[in-house]
């Protein structure tokens, strides 16, 4: 397991949880029937997919299907803010909460592109759930989503296949990082039998029977990174090569949306200034970056 990863199982230094799998935050998801009517191909960068996106509206399909909630919201934009600075500048400002990172001219950068996407979005996405934005790329009505990989569920649940009815890719600009968000079971201090009981359940949790059909069903990798991935389909299993890779290269970073980062305080008080940017027509991002400052630093 990473050492970033295990990190986040561990509280002073011993480990207090076990992993069941890993998600990856930053994926993009697509209707290839969608794109070959507009004529596009799978957008790598953040230009491409503005493009591709303007040609997908001609076509007459929604370009990006999306759910306005505040988490679906904060999902898009650590996305963004990846693609538009990197790693170094994700972890600065979304993990070690560097007040000159959140109120930089990076940061005004990631949020105007973060504020474009809505171009490329329908009118009717408030209060909608994730699952439903999925839904509309399985029906045709959408092009792409940007959404974990827990959308894969819904791919797998539609009897599609992955490769071929749908398409997966890393979020545009986002190919050198994996942003990480893990569930797992806390195990809490016990003795005697209760104590040999959570060690068992740890290690069934583990074992690669569980690992396989439950991160088969959940869309998920496996948090055990030498099982065998014949089962798996073309994305879990490019997941699980990008996640390694990261690991080697550093690429590796929490998800802030999902509760990898920062406590659930400071994840709230930026969520009320993501959504309240993205859904506000008279804030410019320059007051968003600087309620970004005032919130971290209030929550701290």
């Amino acid at each position: 397991m990473p050492e970033t990863v295990a990190d986040i199982m561990r509280y002073d230094g011993q480990y207090v949880a076990v992993p069941v799998n890993v998600h990856r935050v930053n994926w993009l998801w697509a209707n290839p029937d969608v794109l070959e009517q507009a004529g596009v191909e799978m957008p790598t960068t953040l230009d491409e997919l503005f493009a591709a996106g303007e040609a997908i509206r001609e076509a007459g399909f929604i370009p990006l299907a999306h759910g306005g909630q505040a988490w679906q919201d904060a999902t898009v934009f650590e996305t963004v803010l990846l693609a538009t600075g990197g790693v170094e500048f994700f972890q600065r400002a979304l993990v070690d909460l560097d007040p000159e990172a959140l109120g930089s001219e990076q940061m005004v950068e990631a949020l105007e592109t973060f504020k474009r996407l809505r171009g490329l979005m329908d009118d009717d996405m408030s209060g909608r759930d994730w699952n439903i934005a999925t839904s509309m790329v399985i029906n045709g009505d959408a092009a792409m989503q940007l959404m974990g990989d827990w959308a894969k569920g819904e791919f797998t649940a539609a009897e599609l296949t992955a490769g071929e009815d749908y398409l997966c890719a890393a979020a545009p600009g986002t190919g050198d990082a994996f942003t990480f968000n893990i569930d797992s079971l806390a195990m809490f201090r016990v003795e005697g039998e209760e104590h040999d009981a959570q060690q068992a359940l740890a290690r069934l949790v583990l074992e690669p029977t569980f690992q396989e059909a439950f991160n088969l069903a959940k869309g998920s990798i496996p948090a055990r990174p030498d099982l065998d991935m014949s089962e798996f389909d073309v994305c879990a299993r490019q997941s699980l090569e990008d996640f390694q890779r990261t690991a080697d290269e550093g690429g590796l970073v929490p998800s802030m949306a999902h509760g990898m980062a920062v406590r659930a305080d400071v994840q709230g008080a930026i969520f009320d200034v993501v959504t309240n940017y993205f859904n506000a027509r008279d804030m410019e991002a320059e007051q968003a970056a600087q309620r970004m400052v005032n919130a971290a630093q209030a929550a701290l």
